[in-house]
């Protein structure tokens, strides 16, 4: 069965309303990109990199397409299309006791989609 925070998740990705990622994270989350050797630490960049990826990724043809759960957290395998560039990843994320996000890593393939990304979401995070 899915975590309560996972449905939270998936209420963001609908709605895009920041207000309620913001509210999903924990203040100590941690966030690991294909991009960054080190992982970002706390909520305000957190929060930075996941809104930033929903502007980046977020389009219509971003579909979850494989789900996989445990007690504390899931792995949501995503596909979507950029520019011609089919993007195959997945975003494997854990969850605290109230249902609030505490890892988040993203996971992508193949090297072409990540060169593509590496500079959107660099371009992405230089305007927030």
């Amino acid at each position: 069965m899915a975590h309560p925070g996972l449905e939270a998740w998936r209420d963001y990705l609908h709605s895009h309303d920041k207000d309620r990622l913001w509210a999903l994270l924990h203040p100590e989350a941690v966030f690991e990109s294909p991009v960054v050797h080190t992982p970002q630490r706390g909520r305000d960049i957190v929060f930075k990199y996941l809104s930033s990826a929903g502007v980046v990724l977020g389009g219509d043809s971003f579909k979850y397409t494989g789900e996989w759960f445990s007690d504390d957290g899931a792995v949501l395998e995503f596909e979507s299309e950029i520019d011609g560039i089919k993007i195959n990843g997945v975003d494997i994320i854990r969850f605290d006791e109230d249902a609030r996000i505490v890892h988040f890593k993203v996971m992508v393939r193949p090297l072409k989609a990540i060169n593509l990304l590496h500079q959107m979401m660099g371009a992405q995070l230089s305007k927030t």
